[in-house]
């Protein structure tokens, strides 16, 4: 949430209203403007009526009997009034808080200006993208042969886009999500396990909502939402606080199961395991004291833990700064790293790292107090370490031999008993040294 003060200055309007252009949001910063000088007129409007009302009040208790007749009739005209402002304050205020909420943050400079992902900016590469040959198959048939995914049984009962992970599938993701969550911990981030099932405060306080609603799940009989990410959670764990600004900055590696509509996803972005509705992640949090400089510092050893993980897994990846078509409402700046995958034949975002400034602090009310004693909002920052099973795509695909087998790379055999290659004719083996 942008701080309101700020609408006193036309320059700010205009600014935030090119943002939302920037962005691809239909909002309307003039709108947002007005509102907030009507609500400073009505609230104007209903102090001085409180005064004159207050005033009168005492002139009725030092009245005498005939006076006090007249000054009745007075005073119950001030009530109907005030009971009306009121009522259209409070309308206001309603009105004020909805457009708030959906008012965008304004992109970092850095960002390039621009409509679609053909417009971020490609920074670096990292290892030698692998094509598609003859002799090799995608994902979805590598799972098959080795007994690691079964979609059929599972979307029988659980619908389309659902999956289940079976016996060393299940045990490769698993290692994936242990290596990624010992990396943080080995750089001081503390690992929580925190609720996936959240009230709707949450949800938006972390700017999911009002915008992002439709692809949330929700509870029947209680107001909760199952998370899309557990940044909702972990920055929500400090919502209504103040911090000691020795704490910071604060330091989260949250592993959860993340569940998301993607109702507008098609093709083959929800062909195979690119895009499902329920997945697990180890996602980075860092809460900060509000400063630019140590905002971008923070970000760019956040996106280096999420390089470390995939130099780790051995694949090749690409990183580029999101242009302002692709930020969402609440990011300042964000990064994507881009894992390669043959079979789509592309790069395909595996990470996203973003800066928000104080823009979910503000929603969820998360303060410090300065070194010199005032309170301020926090800011804070996000990127995925790594998710499953999307990262197995190109972990399957990238390290495929002629010979079928799938080759583990040396990081992450440590994590499964010690195998350095996986096989169709051990499928439906337990992962043991051979």
């Amino acid at each position: 949430m942008i701080d309101l003060q700020l609408l006193r200055n036309p320059e700010f309007v205009e600014q935030l209203q090119n943002a939302a252009k920037s962005k691809r949001m239909d909002f309307d910063a003039y709108l947002l403007s007005a509102t907030f000088d009507e609500r400073r007129l009505v609230a104007g409007q209903l102090d001085s009526m409180r005064a004159q009302q207050k005033a009168l009040s005492a002139r009725f208790r030092d009245a005498d009997a005939d006076t006090r007749a007249a000054l009745g009739d007075e005073m119950n005209g001030y009530a109907a009034e005030l009971k009306a402002l009121r009522a259209r304050l409070q309308d206001v205020e309603a009105r004020l808080t909805d457009l708030a909420l959906r008012a965008p943050n304004i992109p970092d400079p850095l960002a390039p200006v621009g409509s679609s992902e053909d417009d971020n900016e490609v920074i670096r590469h990292v290892g030698e993208p692998r094509a598609m040959g003859d002799n090799m198959v995608d994902h979805i048939e590598l799972a098959r042969r080795m007994g690691m995914v079964d979609f059929e049984r599972a979307q029988k009962f659980a619908g389309a886009r659902s999956y289940a992970l079976t016996g060393n599938g299940m045990l490769l993701a698993r290692a994936v999500l242990t290596m990624a969550l010992d990396i943080l911990v080995a750089r001081d981030f503390k690992p929580v396990a925190p609720p996936v099932l959240v009230r709707e405060e949450a949800m938006t306080g972390t700017g999911y909502f009002p915008l992002g609603v439709e692809d949330a799940y929700k509870t029947d009989r209680e107001d909760r939402y199952l998370v899309g990410t557990s940044e909702v959670s972990l920055v929500s764990l400090h919502r209504d606080e103040i911090l000691h600004l020795t704490e910071m900055p604060i330091r989260y590696a949250g592993i959860s199961s993340c569940f998301r509509r993607e109702a507008g996803a098609y093709g083959r972005d929800t062909h195979g395991l690119y895009r499902v509705h329920q997945f697990e992640k180890v996602e980075q949090v860092s809460i900060i004291p509000a400063d630019d400089a140590l905002s971008a510092t923070e970000q760019l050893s956040l996106l280096a833990n999420s390089e470390v993980v995939l130099i780790a897994l051995e694949l090749p990846y690409r990183v580029a700064i999101a242009c302002t078509g692709e930020t969402g409402q609440g990011q300042r700046l964000k990064y994507e790293v881009e894992t390669w995958m043959p079979s789509r034949a592309a790069y395909s975002e595996t990470h996203s790292c973003s800066s928000f400034g104080d823009f979910q602090a503000r929603r969820s009310n998360i303060r410090y107090r300065t070194a010199g004693g005032e309170l301020a909002f926090a800011y804070t920052l996000n990127n995925t370490a790594v998710a499953v099973p999307r990262i197995l795509i190109p972990l399957l695909e990238h390290h495929q031999r002629p010979d079928g087998s799938v080759r583990v790379p040396s990081a992450l055999r440590p994590y499964l008993n010690g195998v350095a290659e996986l096989r169709p004719d051990t499928a439906s083996a337990t992962l043991i040294p051979g």
